[in-house]
């Protein structure tokens, strides 16, 4: 959608707000007060800016075996001798690869599909980096899958798509237990929710 002219006599101004407006989130008014902004910045902080886009787009790759995005194959992770090798944990995207690791709780490998299964927007199996992790898988050093997708319909699409593809392997596949936030109510939870806390209980 056009934002229509800017009330500004600098084409370069236009064209920063122009491409600030393409990010995600960034409505037309969004985009001035940031252009303006940048514009108030010492030069060297607008400057080091710069450079770290240009840097982001020039050294940061795929890695070689786990997909995550990174300057280095393999990454840090996955040259991390002391993590769990026989263990894998697929996400949808590298966001969630930081989430899970800022709760020290996991202490295994990663693979990032980089989406989900997702018919209505196009997107297919073959559009995603399952066909790397299949190949991970069949070294065979591996002895459980954890599928970390998240809760909606293509996740669970995806997770169902990789359960059947490993059908008959002897590999351990585990889900992340669905069920009640901490700090949520019983009140305000919906149905499917409710029900996988219910299928998700522990001993105590």
């Amino acid at each position: 959608m056009s934002m229509g002219p800017l009330p500004a006599a600098s084409p370069s101004l236009a064209r920063l707000v122009q491409e600030l407006h393409k990010l995600p989130g960034i409505g037309p008014k969004s985009a001035q007060r940031l252009a303006y902004h940048l514009i108030r910045l010492p030069e060297d902080e607008a400057l080091a800016l710069a450079d770290a886009i240009t840097s982001v787009k020039r050294n940061v790759i795929f890695c070689q075996d786990c997909q995550n995005l990174t300057d280095i194959s393999p990454c840090s992770i996955c040259q991390e001798p002391r993590r769990n090798q026989g263990q894998i944990c697929v996400v949808e995207d590298p966001l969630d690869v930081m989430a899970l690791e800022r709760t020290h709780c996991y202490d295994g490998l990663y693979h990032v599909l980089h989406g989900v299964i997702s018919p209505l927007n196009g997107v297919t199996a073959h559009d995603l980096k399952l066909g790397d992790l299949f190949k991970r898988l069949e070294a065979g050093s591996v002895e459980e899958l954890v599928i970390a997708t998240n809760p909606t319909l293509e996740g669970e699409a995806t997770s169902m798509y990789i359960r059947r593809h490993l059908e008959g392997r002897d590999i351990r596949i585990t889900h992340l237990a669905r069920g009640l936030p901490v700090g949520g109510s019983l009140e305000y939870s919906d149905d499917q929710t409710l029900r996988r806390a219910f299928q998700g209980r522990q001993e105590l």
